[in-house]
């Protein structure tokens, strides 16, 4: 019996699109400011320290650490100190109105009603606690933060890294059997099913052919009690 349901958001919850077109390209624009203005605050420091020690440069000066971050970027590496950075530059666009967070039309109405029926729904994104909880937040269906009982980043593991979803069930107290993934990228599935849990793929456009998971267009198709 699923207990709990775990979501990603990119190409899941959301359409890649939007966080390409308009996310990344807002905290490309911002970046050098930002972090000119903001430089002294503790958590810009924290994650400036971060990236200090992603490359192991620890006199890096803010100089250097913008042109790696921009470099970073460009690779679409999945740095926790990028992130995190991002996701307080998207902050600002949330909040003044830039931009609102993207929602597959079927995700709001699936995640109401598992939530009625007792699941527990948690978010495991690449994108840093602080930058999920802004997309859900400032949604193009409002607030719908209430619906999750828990955030996971890079922080606990890397997508593709068994041990994150081990890390996950435990922080979650359930076990893995009871526990439910929902992606569309089938190596990130893989890892949740070796650490056994269930798992489902979502396909928003073509049919992925080297996928053993089994494949739903819409979170309507995902039923949790017949799993």
């Amino acid at each position: 019996m699923i207990r709990a349901i775990v979501t990603d958001i990119e190409g899941t919850t959301s359409d890649i699109r939007f966080v390409h077109n308009i996310l990344f390209p807002y905290a490309r624009q911002h970046l050098a400011t930002f972090l000119r203005d903001q430089q002294q605050q503790p958590e810009v420091q924290a994650a400036l320290q971060a990236v200090r020690d992603e490359v192991d440069q620890p006199q890096a000066d803010l100089a250097t650490l913008t042109q790696i971050l921009f470099s970073f970027m460009d690779q679409d590496r999945k740095s926790t100190g990028l992130k995190a950075l991002q996701g307080m530059i998207w902050r600002d666009g949330y909040l003044n109105g830039s931009f609102t967070g993207h929602l597959y039309p079927d995700v709001l109405p699936a995640l109401t009603a598992w939530q009625a029926q007792g699941l527990k729904l948690y978010v495991y994104s690449s994108g840093s606690v602080a930058a999920q909880k802004l997309l859900f937040g400032y949604s193009d269906e409002g607030d719908i933060t209430g619906l999750f009982s828990g955030y996971f980043d890079t922080h606990v593991g890397a997508k593709r890294d068994v041990t994150a979803y081990h890390t996950i069930a435990a922080q979650i107290g359930l076990p893995a059997e009871q526990l439910l993934f929902l992606s569309d990228i089938h190596q990130e599935l893989d890892a949740a099913a070796q650490a056994g849990w269930h798992t489902l793929q979502l396909i928003r456009g073509e049919a992925d052919g080297e996928s053993r998971h089994r494949q739903v267009t819409d979170f309507s198709e995902i039923k949790p009690e017949s799993i």
